[in-house]
């Protein structure tokens, strides 16, 4: 049953600890970045996928399988605007076209926590290179933990979201285009969540020299799928729809 079923997963540090449990001989598993697996998910080139949570409002039916999540209940250190100048000073915000959900979460708080209007430019290949003057750019994933020492200011996407609202955020969830058998969702689950209590050995198996892994996993990144996460991923669809 488990090569029948398509699985997408996003291929960032923050997915690893998701990933850990699956054995790739016996799921079916492609690695890709959030708006491509959206994309596909979409396409229903696969059948579930841990994609970015702006997708839904463009699935006919969705299901969220999972009781975990890429999220965060205050900073993540890979989500933000990096800018050169303050954000009274941004005229211009370059959107990663690796990101859904981040984009879109930009858009909101631009508009109803910073109450800011600005230009939105979708980004190029080499669009970090260009973050210069009042040209800013929502950077997320791996690429934003290197940013992160390299740009005079950075506005957490997490934390603002969280200091607007009061509650966490999901970036990401598993989510599947059609109904999954309740045998597979809970095996699935068990998967998933396996890495979650073995972060250690997660550890063991990934390097990244420009940021503390076990500081973004047990501080940064937020797992469980919880009922404020929930809540605030229903209040960001509302609010998305209102921008859109």
């Amino acid at each position: 049953m488990n090569k029948k079923i398509r699985i997408g997963a996003v291929s960032y540090l923050n997915t690893k600890p998701l990933l850990l449990g699956f054995d790739k001989n016996e799921w079916n598993i492609i690695e890709e970045y959030p708006s491509i697996l959206a994309q596909k998910l979409l396409n229903d080139e696969i059948d579930i996928g841990l994609v970015p949570v702006a997708v839904i409002p463009l699935l006919k039916e969705y299901y969220i399988i999972s009781d975990f999540c890429i999220g965060a209940e205050g900073l993540v250190d890979s989500v933000g605007i990096f800018s050169e100048v303050p954000m009274d000073q941004i005229e211009t915000v370059v959107l990663d076209y690796q990101s859904k959900t981040s984009v879109n979460l930009a858009k909101v708080l631009l508009k109803y926590y910073w109450k800011k209007e600005v230009v939105f430019e979708d980004a190029r290949e080499d669009f970090i290179d260009h973050i210069k003057g009042t040209k800013a750019a929502v950077l997320i994933g791996d690429r934003a933990l290197k940013q992160l020492s390299n740009t005079p200011y950075y506005y957490d996407l997490a934390k603002a979201w969280n200091d607007f609202t009061g509650l966490p955020f999901v970036f990401a969830a598993w989510i599947a285009n059609k109904p999954i058998d309740a045998d597979f969702i809970a095996a699935f689950n068990t998967a998933t969540g396996f890495g979650i209590d073995n972060i250690e050995t997660v550890l063991q198996q990934n390097t990244f020299e420009h940021y503390d892994l076990k500081k973004y996993y047990t501080q940064r990144i937020s797992y469980p799928l919880t009922d404020d996460k929930r809540k605030g991923l229903k209040l960001f669809l509302s609010l998305l729809k209102m921008i859109s």
